[in-house]
């Protein structure tokens, strides 16, 4: 998954003293954020490799993995709290319009980080992930595939850091069984339902033998194909087997003993400061303050909106009968718009996609100047963790540009993701969504602090910009049915501004939420648990699609009725893109810089 712009900070070695003179041009604020990434790459051999940086003198890091210990996030969150008094102490006067825009990006993500540090002993750094163990947290479920997709093997030097790595990965779980015991003697604890699904996901990958796991596999297949020598696929059973498989059982032991002390609450209000902990997770995943209660109306309105929209498009093919949401369910259950759940219809589905990547990618020129040179790949989700995964995300390429970005669709039940609502799916996650953001952020003129950094808010809304952008550029007009459901997803994000603010605030439980979802929408009973199960795992990160989205429409309508006719679409997108992700309040003006 992406990095959040708090994790890229807070990943470091230790404190450091702050500079005994204040820096005072922009060579001195360079050279300062050069130090904080040394200083977080330090202690993030995953972020390392994730970036495609774990060569050369960060070779050595290619074997570790970062430290989940308590001491180790207690180094995290000193480290967070070091770095924002050394830019605290730097004069902001001096510096320019872009290096001043620098300056506030990586300050409102180490200010937001450590008041949350300092509000919360449990959790994650900062706020917006209360659970060490979930269906969408801890190594359990990020390792294999940080193993398998981004650890390269090339060498026998490889092949030999990913057994170190293997070897580390259950040093890791251990170290998560400590934090997560921690926790729960402070009374966080997932719901019922989380910890269920926690352990059916734990348990698939231990199910297979140790040299049929997919960590073993992993290395055998690679080895092989680079015909590199040795015994590793049999070393790295071995390790799976008397290692990583004892330590996974620790995990699975205390996650199941935590069914004793949970509830079926599904929100955090009934955490140790609950209410707080969701401000500061709303704050933090959408670099706005706008309060529950405004997202849940904003949402609300928003439904009522689409529905309308959809309603009418609907009318035109001919579908008139019950409300949008029954609508919508008989367009989901239809045979004709589905795709059969066998192996070789999900291989026809993702050459499928493809084919709708081309031909977006035609039309980008017409919309953009600047384009992405990293390529970008569609994978389906490990069968190991699809039960809990999103329909679809995105793993960055590498900042060289030699490993891909890649967009993971979870294909665990076709039935979910009909016909008509995944071309939508595929502009978000690749292009003109998160690959063409993301690479572009990445191969623009900006320090490597701001490369690396993710606002959430910025990164989903410009990817559900993006959705509606591909209606602009003419992706629909054949295709109606693809148009409801390019609307039905955009309904979905106002859906999760109801339902996000309704379980951590106005304590909507698991069920009603989903009641709300299916009827509002028409989604199978499978996704939706999927994504009520998420929002509650992920408190206020729902929140971001929305909110960025109508940020960023707000930004080009200010800046075409600014322009008028000299308002040009692809200098606008350029001026956004190339100023990479900023939270939400620091917006205002960054779409008119070369417009």
């Amino acid at each position: 998954m992406i990095l959040s712009a708090a994790a890229t900070v807070a990943l470091a070695a230790r404190p450091l003293r702050a500079p005994a003179q204040t820096p005072s041009d922009p060579r001195s604020l360079s050279a300062l954020f050069d130090q904080f990434m040394k200083e977080s790459l330090d202690l993030s051999p995953i972020n390392v490799t994730s970036l495609g940086l774990d060569t050369g003198a960060r070779a050595v890091q290619k074997g570790e993995l970062d430290d989940g210990s308590e001491a180790g996030i207690e180094k995290h969150k000193s480290l967070i709290a070091s770095q924002y008094a050394r830019l605290r102490a730097f004069n902001r006067a001096s510096l320019g319009a872009a290096d001043a825009l620098s300056y506030d990006v990586v300050m409102y993500g180490l200010r937001t980080t450590d008041a949350a540090d300092k509000a919360f002993q449990y959790g994650a750094v900062g706020a917006g992930s209360p659970y060490v163990l979930s269906q969408l947290t801890g190594s359990y479920q990020s390792v294999p595939s940080l193993l398998d997709t981004q650890h390269t093997i090339e060498s026998s030097a490889d092949a030999d850091a990913y057994l170190q790595r293997l070897a580390a990965f259950a040093t890791l779980l251990d170290q998560e069984v400590e934090v997560a015991r921690h926790d729960a003697a402070l009374g966080v604890v997932p719901p019922d339902f989380i910890i269920a699904k926690t352990l059916t996901q734990m348990r698939l990958l231990r199910a297979p033998a140790p040299e049929r796991s997919p960590l073993t596999e992993s290395i055998a297949r690679r080895t092989q194909a680079h015909n590199i020598p040795g015994h590793h696929a049999r070393q790295a059973a071995a390790i799976v087997a008397n290692r990583i498989y004892p330590a996974l059982e620790r995990q699975i032991g205390l996650v199941a003993g935590m069914r004793k002390s949970a509830t079926h609450d599904a929100g955090v209000w009934r955490l140790p400061g609950g209410a707080d902990y969701y401000a500061a997770s709303v704050l933090t995943q959408t670099t706005t303050t706008r309060s529950p209660a405004e997202i849940h109306r904003l949402g609300l309105e928003l439904v009522a909106e689409h529905s309308a929209r959809i309603d009418e498009l609907m009318k035109k093919q001919g579908m008139t009968q019950g409300t949008v949401g029954e609508r919508l369910r008989a367009m989901f259950v239809d045979p004709e718009f589905q795709y059969p759940d066998t192996d070789a219809a999900k291989v026809t589905l993702l050459a499928d996609l493809n084919s709708r990547v081309d031909s977006v990618r035609a039309k980008l020129p017409r919309y953009f100047g600047t384009l992405p040179k990293a390529g970008i790949e569609i994978r389906r989700v490990p069968k190991e963790i699809e039960a809990g995964a999103p329909g679809g995300y995105y793993n960055l390429a590498s900042l060289d540009g030699k490993r891909p970005g890649i967009y993971w669709i979870n294909l665990r039940d076709t039935r979910e993701t009909p016909k008509w609502v995944l071309p939508t799916l595929t502009y978000h996650e690749s292009i003109p969504g998160h690959h063409l953001q993301l690479s572009i952020q990445q191969e623009a003129g900006l320090p490597l602090i701001r490369k690396v950094a993710d606002y959430t808010a910025y990164v989903e809304g410009w990817a559900l910009y993006a959705e509606q952008l591909a209606a602009e550029m003419g992706e629909y007009d054949h295709d109606p049915l693809g148009h409801i459901g390019q609307l039905h997803d955009s309904m979905l994000r106002a859906v999760r501004l109801v339902i996000d603010s309704g379980i951590h605030t106005l304590k909507w439980s698991r069920e009603q939420s989903i009641r709300y979802f299916t009827d509002t929408l028409g989604d199978p009973v499978t996704g939706a648990v999927g994504e009520v199960e998420r929002y509650c795992a992920w408190p206020g990160q729902a929140c971001c699609y929305m909110l960025g989205k109508l940020k960023f429409l707000a930004e080009r309508e200010r800046v075409q009725k600014l322009l008028g006719s000299r308002f040009d679409i692809r200098r606008f997108h350029d001026a956004v893109l190339a100023s990479g992700a900023v939270p939400l309040d620091l917006m205002n003006g960054i779409g008119i810089a070369g417009a």
